[in-house]
């Protein structure tokens, strides 16, 4: 996987024309396409489940990335396999046995992430950064799309991009939350791999463009 990687989040698409929306990611520079799963108990929030994923599974034709904010997501990380995700992330806290789920995870077949809040320090991913194929760093508190980014971010870029190093991991770092023309630049210049990108993408009179514009 290169660097410089774009993650439109589905989240921010028009769920009338789901089908219309995932081609036109199809058929851009996007790189991945990013599912945000909450289910009212993790996050103050509910999005969609299986039935989306079905659709999602049907359609798309790129590296299907699932962000599971949601309780217990032991549960549910093979179901979200079957139906198409080729990376799953949960988040660190949300997982007693993280250790476990992510292992559950890769077992299956797929690539494994931890999402850390705005406010878990990066430290606490020290025993299993080397484990992990991605972690994510929330930019905003999860649950809500359209958020004002967290400045903070760019430290805990530079803070999990260090922990990567010294560990001899090749985790990449992702970024969701806030993500716009005006920082993606600077948030792969601090380190990011990966962005993922809502209504930056969607609210955007030419998203095809508004993708290759942030991968400059």
């Amino acid at each position: 996987m290169k660097n410089k990687l774009i993650a439109p989040s589905l989240l921010a698409a028009d769920f009338g024309n789901l089908q219309r929306d995932i081609e036109m990611l199809n058929n851009s520079q996007a790189d991945w396409l990013h599912v945000d799963v909450m289910d009212g108990r993790f996050v103050p929030n509910i999005s969609f489940g299986f039935p989306v994923m079905k659709t999602v599974q049907q359609y798309a034709k790129k590296f299907v990335d699932v962000h599971l904010m949601i309780v217990e997501p032991e549960k549910y990380v093979e179901e979200f396999i079957d139906y198409g995700a080729d990376l799953i992330s949960v988040h660190y806290e949300a997982c007693t046995h993280l250790h476990r789920v992510i292992h559950q995870i890769q077992d299956k077949g797929a690539k494994a992430g931890v999402v850390l809040n705005p406010t878990t320090p990066v430290l606490m991913l020290e025993d299993i950064i080397a484990e992990v194929d991605l972690v994510l760093l929330m930019s905003v508190n999860p649950g809500f799309g359209g958020q004002k980014f967290i400045q903070n971010t760019y430290k805990k870029i530079r803070e999990t991009k260090d922990l990567i190093l010294s560990n001899n991991s090749t985790a990449l770092i992702q970024v969701d939350g806030g993500v716009n023309l005006d920082n993606a630049s600077k948030l792969f210049e601090a380190g990011a791999d990966v962005l993922v990108a809502g209504n930056a993408v969607f609210s955007s009179e030419n998203p095809e463009h508004t993708i290759e514009l942030m991968k400059i």
